[in-house]
């Protein structure tokens, strides 16, 4: 108690700086602080997520979360590998269909945006559980169906579909996994990127063999490229696409996935997040003193009146009824979810910027990475070592070199002074200047060894912008406002084939324009207005 008002379960009493201030308010700037400001989002669902997040920093990371580690960390392998894939075939398939390889990166960017914006919009109407389950699956049929395509355009068209799967994965596993950790082990959403780098490590170690020992040899000018010949490229489809049915088995039939309680209280059902929070307890062998009455005594005593009536009250009540719950569910597949991601200046701001973030790296990224090893290849051909397998044993390497830089991540967000928004500037930077230095390789060594830098901090970068964003979006609107930046991501991703198809990809310019993305994303990161860093998400 304080002053005589009933102090929500979890806010401390009433300090002096607080005398004048609601309960509710008092329970928004909790212990458990918002990165955002007082406005932007409703005052009853702030002091709910406080509420809820206490009761997962009581559950505490056990089993549970630990799981969550590993079959999230699934969707991260696959949105690293599936680019990789495309980039790894790409020299057997022009061999053998002779056509424009780059329209091979065109059908998948389009199959990635589609994912993207399907799944991490569906997230937030249908719930998480059903698009977690899904994107693996659609992923391992398709990409088994394209092992046995017999044409470019089937090819291009199923690499669209399996795609799909690949793209609504890092929209949705995010936002699972922040939603169930305590505040203590944020940093984690983080180092899940090393699952990130071991996708790139696993395509690469299985395509070195396999490609190595069943295609066609590159020449100049091209010959001709039987199917018998080229088996190389389709057994590598077979293999991935049947580990993503195996990865969907795990998470389906082994796993049991409960629907996030920030989700379900957002939607009106308390009870039923109550009931997931010491579903997640059990499952952990402790136990939890969250109670319904608790998430009710916030509606109890929201105030009633407002101060000045010119302006709109900033203390509402969520209505939770079920007709409300079905209006809410309708005009989800309008804007809702939308605008509140802009409701003040500096909110519009950061989501802003996150925006053209991830959409500089999205055409920087694949503009380089897509035509790596083609690029290794032409070049080590200049040196005069560009055989398929020193080009796939290269690739390893750069594979090796990302998995220290993943971990090395989930260490530098957590430092004082440097957090989320230095750690992304300063390996955002130092991706570009590698790139940038690889131009001036002499050597198949040099070359080799730029790119190793280039692995390592690009590892680093990515491993924050995939933490750093859905931290910056409250539950109710996560799946929405990473959708938002993974469409971003993948409609610039989509020009990276459209430009490579007007390009000679056998010289620097791509690097070029790459290196110099790069390295103006770098600047633009330490322009966000919020840092996460020992702040629970909302």
């Amino acid at each position: 108690m304080a002053d005589g008002k009933l102090t929500p379960p979890g806010v401390s009493p009433y300090e002096p700086k607080n005398v004048g201030k609601t309960d509710l308010e008092i329970t928004i700037h909790g212990d458990t602080e918002s990165v955002y400001v007082y406005d932007s989002l409703d005052p009853t669902y702030i002091a709910k997520a406080k509420i809820l997040n206490d009761a997962l920093r009581e559950v505490g990371m056990g089993k549970y979360q630990w799981h969550l580690f590993v079959l999230t960390g699934f969707g991260w392998l696959s949105d690293n590998l599936w680019p990789i894939v495309t980039g790894l075939i790409f020299t057997p398939v022009v061999n053998e269909f002779a056509f424009k390889g780059p329209f091979l990166k065109l059908g998948q960017n389009i199959g990635l945006l589609v994912g993207a914006v399907v799944f991490g919009v569906g997230s937030d109407i249908w719930g998480r559980r059903l698009s977690f389950n899904l994107t693996l699956f659609i992923t391992g049929v398709f990409a088994l169906s394209g092992g046995a395509s017999p044409n470019s355009i089937t090819l291009c068209s199923l690499a669209a579909m399996w795609s799909i799967g690949v793209g609504g994965n890092l929209p949705v596993d995010s936002a699972v996994f922040l939603e169930f950790i305590p505040a203590t082990h944020q940093y984690l959403l983080t180092v899940l990127s090393i699952w990130w780098a071991l996708g790139q490590l696993l395509g690469s170690l299985v395509a070195w063999p396999l490609i190595t020992n069943f295609s066609c040899p590159t020449t100049s000018p091209p010959s001709p490229c039987l199917r018998s010949e080229n088996q190389g490229w389709r057994y590598f489809l077979f293999t991935m696409g049947g580990l993503m049915l195996v990865l969907f088995v795990l998470r389906f039939f082994i796993f049991h996935l409960y629907e996030s309680p920030k989700f379900l209280m957002g939607r009106g059902f308390d009870a039923e997040a109550v009931e997931v929070v010491h579903k997640v307890a059990t499952y952990n062998g402790t136990t939890s003193n969250l109670t319904l009455d608790m998430l009710r005594r916030v509606e109890r005593n929201r105030p009633t009146s407002v101060k000045d009536d010119s302006e709109k009250s900033r203390i509402s009540a969520m209505d939770t009824s079920r007709l409300a719950a079905l209006r809410r569910m309708l005009r989800e597949f309008g804007w809702d979810h939308i605008t509140p991601l802009f409701k003040t200046r500096e909110l519009a701001w950061s989501t802003s910027l996150l925006i053209t973030l991830w959409a500089l790296i999205g055409l920087a990224f694949p503009l380089y990475n897509s035509f790596v090893t083609y690029f290794l290849a032409t070049r080590g051909a200049d040196f005069g070592d560009g055989s398929t397998y020193l080009t796939y044993r290269n690739q390893v390497i750069l594979s090796v070199i990302g998995v220290p830089g993943a971990l090395l991540a989930g260490w530098t967000v957590e430092l004082p002074y440097l957090g989320r928004r230095g750690s992304l500037a300063i390996s955002t930077a130092l991706t570009g200047i590698f790139l940038f230095a690889s131009t001036t390789s002499r050597s198949s060594t040099a070359l080799l060894g730029w790119n190793c830098g280039y692995s390592f901090t690009s590892n680093i970068m990515y491993g924050v912008l995939y933490a750093i964003s859905p931290e910056l979006f409250p539950t109710k609107d996560r799946g929405t406002g990473n959708a938002l930046v993974a469409a971003a991501n993948r409609v610039f991703g989509i020009t990276a084939p459209v430009i490579a198809l007007y390009t000679n990809l056998a010289t620097p310019a791509p690097i070029y324009v790459s290196a110099s993305l790069f390295i103006v994303s770098s600047f633009i990161a330490l322009l966000l207005p919020f840092e996460p860093r020992g702040k629970a998400s909302l």
